[in-house]
């Protein structure tokens, strides 16, 4: 979704009305740039929350170069909506290729489901029945650099992330859309609460995002997490160690918790992208974080 200027206006006008009742933070949205961890902050952005606070990934064009795609409650084509898919997670890309995380927020759901999107436009759905135990939650997608395998997570506190084989790329799955079978888990060696994005930097390394504000597995609140695989995937379980690499920036001018959403790595570019919806009033605005490894 293309940039939109009058965001940064509409954000200003609900500030100052925020002002005027004395419920500001002193933090604005120029933020200084910080590291976190092995990250160095290098800019942000702002991104309207309707069409992007769900997440963010990097398309490699069918003709050369790439552009990069957001999502959000908006990005939910009708027709899925109407067949109870009401919810999208954080995306990935791969070869062109756009791999969506839905999840139903009916009653009981039984299923969840990955769409993908070929370069071409053309879109397959592909379902995961519940394993007994497994929540219903489809929070992310994050494709492996050699595309054959995915991770998913799922919601709360977690001691594993699940792997798939990736609809479409991995062929082992059908060409036009079915079943998508569970392969394994990454068993992490630390619990983590609330992962909303994930993305590969390496085939053994992702990076993740935490809502949760507990503190109760790590010191700070919202954390960036790096998690390092025992090896790169294969299909079956793998270890993985997690890493606390910091806290994810909060800047506002609105005064309250933000939500930490999507995670994109652009291989080409070496650049990161984390968001953050913003709290209270802002939160018709997602600032979306660039960092650069050093």
């Amino acid at each position: 979704m293309p940039r939109r200027p009058w965001h940064r206006t509409a954000v200003r006008t609900a500030v100052a009305a925020l002002a005027a009742a004395g419920l500001l933070t002193a933090a604005g949205l120029g933020s200084t740039a910080r590291a976190t961890g092995e990250w160095r902050q290098t800019g942000s952005g702002l991104q309207s929350s309707l069409g992007a606070g769900e997440g963010v990934t990097t398309v490699q064009r069918p003709g050369g170069g790439e552009r990069v795609l957001y999502r959000g409650v908006a990005s939910i084509p009708p027709a899925l909506r109407l067949r109870g898919w009401s919810h999208i997670g954080d995306p990935d890309s791969a070869r062109g290729y756009v791999v969506d995380a839905y999840q139903s927020r009916g009653a009981a759901p039984t299923r969840k489901m990955f769409r993908v999107t070929t370069p071409s436009g053309r879109s397959y759905e592909y379902t995961h029945t519940l394993a007994p135990g497994e929540m219903y939650n489809n929070s992310f997608a994050a494709v492996s650099p050699d595309t054959r395998w995915m991770v998913a997570g799922e919601w709360g506190v977690m001691d594993h992330l699940q792997v798939y084989p990736t609809p479409l790329l991995n062929p082992a799955t059908a060409r036009t859309g079915g079943g998508l079978a569970l392969s394994g888990l990454v068993r992490l060696d630390k619990p983590v609460g609330n992962v909303q994005g994930c993305d590969f930097v390496t085939a053994t390394e992702l990076v993740c995002a935490s809502d949760d504000s507990s503190l109760a597995y790590f010191p700070e609140d919202k954390p960036l997490l790096r998690i390092d695989l025992e090896h790169p995937l294969s299909g079956g379980d793998v270890a993985g160690h997690v890493t606390d690499l910091g806290p994810i920036p909060q800047d506002s001018e609105c005064a309250g918790a933000s939500e930490a959403e999507g995670v994109d790595y652009d291989a080409t570019t070496g650049v990161l992208r984390v968001e953050m919806i913003q709290p209270s009033v802002c939160a018709a605005v997602t600032t979306v974080y660039r960092f650069r490894r050093g």
